[in-house]
């Protein structure tokens, strides 16, 4: 909206410090491939991006360079089928890994489709989940107001631990670990009060666990005129937190943990309805647009 075009006007020389221009180098997917799309992930070493949809086979890979690689996870009752993905991650050592609304379950596959490994037990309702550095999976379950944390041998599918490392949260949804700190960013859903659509609250944890920003819709209308409702979020390489906004159709940076929350817009045209972020091993952004059922990847110019 206008209050985008006129933030933007008053941050472009001041955002020196926040990474420069976007292009979009690459466009995925689209209406057909991909079908109402909840979740995208970069494998860490291959380039290869996972994403979750609620097509026929629900995790599509495509290809550093936009090939379609693979599909696989059948609609259906079997072990390694998905019901329903709400996000998906992959690990290090290249496992697909999948929260399962419809069993409520997280399920993790090789990138041929195999499954590896299924944990049902304990969850109300696992939603977003990423991956760590060090192999393990960082989940919510969004009915329980819970944060987890889920380490395993996926080559041998052995459930290692699953340990819950925070609660009292609010339906907390999406979720991103800072590779390098260990930090972790969580979007929580506040129910609203009468007819008005619900808001959204950033939290970011230590590695430790303890609370070191939280930022909701009122507060960053102190900074930024239009509310904002966050969907996706990232750590980008820096250690800064990474938002999708589907109010403003943005990509949006509140800067590190430290500095949270500064308002810097990254990509301000051309999405219809962002639920999704990552970023890939070589620093592209890419982002899930469910409006038009795509994977936009985008880079520094």
């Amino acid at each position: 909206g206008g209050g985008l075009a006129s933030a933007l006007g008053r941050s472009g020389a001041g955002a020196a410090a926040a990474p420069a221009g976007l292009g979009l180098r690459l466009c995925l997917g689209g209406w057909g491939s991909l079908v109402n799309p909840t979740g995208v992930a970069a494998c860490p070493g291959s380039g290869r991006l996972a994403v979750a949809h609620d097509g026929k086979k629900r995790i599509h890979v495509f290809g550093p360079s936009g090939a379609c690689l693979r599909r696989f996870g059948e609609r259906g009752d079997a072990g390694s089928d998905i019901k329903y993905p709400l996000d998906v991650t992959v690990t290090s050592d290249g496992h697909v890994v999948v929260t399962d609304g419809g069993d409520r379950s997280v399920k993790a596959f090789d990138f041929e489709g195999r499954g590896v490994l299924a944990v049902r037990e304990g969850f109300c309702l696992p939603w977003g989940l990423d991956a760590t550095s060090e192999n393990e999976v960082i989940l919510t379950d969004s009915e329980a107001g819970a944060l987890y944390r889920l380490a395993a041998d996926f080559r041998r599918g052995e459930l290692k631990k699953c340990q819950k490392i925070r609660s009292r949260l609010v339906s907390p949804r999406a979720v991103a670990v800072c590779q390098t700190t260990g930090a972790v960013v969580v979007i929580e859903h506040l129910k609203a009060r009468g007819p008005s659509k619900g808001s959204t609250r950033v939290k970011i944890f230590s590695a430790e666990m303890d609370l070191i920003g939280q930022m909701d819709s009122f507060g960053l209308n102190l900074v930024f005129p239009s509310r904002i409702h966050a969907t996706a979020v990232a750590f980008d390489k820096e250690g800064r937190v990474i938002v999708t906004d589907v109010c403003s159709q943005a990509v949006i940076c509140l800067g590190k943990p430290e500095e949270f929350p500064i308002f810097n817009p990254l990509i301000s045209h051309g999405l219809s309805y962002p639920v999704g972020l990552t970023y890939t091993a070589n620093n592209s952004l890419v982002v899930l647009d469910s409006g038009d059922y795509s994977v936009k990847v985008y880079s520094s110019t």
